[in-house]
């Protein structure tokens, strides 16, 4: 199965007067289709090297592929388009913007990639909503969803760009077991019954005993995978 994410000595580090070593010597390779979860304790660089895979962070050294194309002589509106066309992100807060709808919300990151147009983005937003059980719910402004709820409009707006690779950062961190319960299954389903790649960083046990596999960093460095 092909590597969808492969990186080779990925290293960030913070200089300063004490340099702080955030992510050091990674390698890692990730398949397509895969559901990964990344583990580890608190501090451990979890999060950094999730940041890292998804472009949003520079590497102090070492390379990143994806979809078999290194990135590090990308500049940063390269890495933009990267980001919005091919990488859909899910965070422990869901961020979605307060003064637009669900709807609205999922069709944002259409309108800027300009992959689709007019109607058809309207068309595939209300698909999404109703795949993840939120037809009824797609009017309403983000204050009068629930927690899970709000999460399920933030998954929607990830695969708003049909990206074959979906990060997600402490997704079920601030739910309720129910709604983390039914979030660990639509990440795992994306990756299972739709061909997504899915890397997901937590601390929810569940998580790693349905995950294919568990990456496992300690102080930056991964000891386990």
């Amino acid at each position: 199965m092909q590597d969808i994410l492969k990186t080779r000595k990925l290293t960030r580090r913070l200089e300063g007067e004490v340099p702080v070593t955030l992510v050091e010597n990674v390698d890692i390779e990730i398949r397509r289709g895969e559901f990964v979860v990344i583990a580890g304790p608190s501090g451990s660089g979890k999060s950094s090297l999730l940041y890292l895979l998804g472009l949003l962070d520079t590497p102090t050294s070492g390379q990143i592929w994806l979809n078999g194309a290194e990135t590090s002589a990308h500049g940063e509106d390269r890495l933009a388009d990267i980001r919005r066309a091919e990488i859909g992100f899910v965070f422990q807060f869901h961020f979605l913007l307060p003064e637009f709808t669900a709807l609205e919300n999922v069709m944002l990151p259409m309108q800027r990639c300009r992959k689709f147009s007019g109607f058809p983005i309207r068309k595939r937003a209300e698909e999404l909503l109703d795949s993840l059980g939120l037809a009824g719910q797609m009017h309403k402004l983000p204050k009068q969803l629930s927690g899970g709820e709000s999460q399920r409009v933030a998954i929607a707006r990830a695969l708003a760009n049909d990206p074959a690779l979906i990060l997600a950062d402490e997704p079920t961190g601030n739910l309720d077991s129910a709604s983390g319960a039914n979030v660990r299954k639509i990440l795992k389903d994306l990756a299972h019954q739709h061909g997504r790649t899915v890397a997901v960083v937590s601390h929810d046990a569940h998580f790693a005993a349905a995950a294919d596999r568990v990456i496992t960093i300690v102080d930056g460095r991964i000891i386990n995978q």
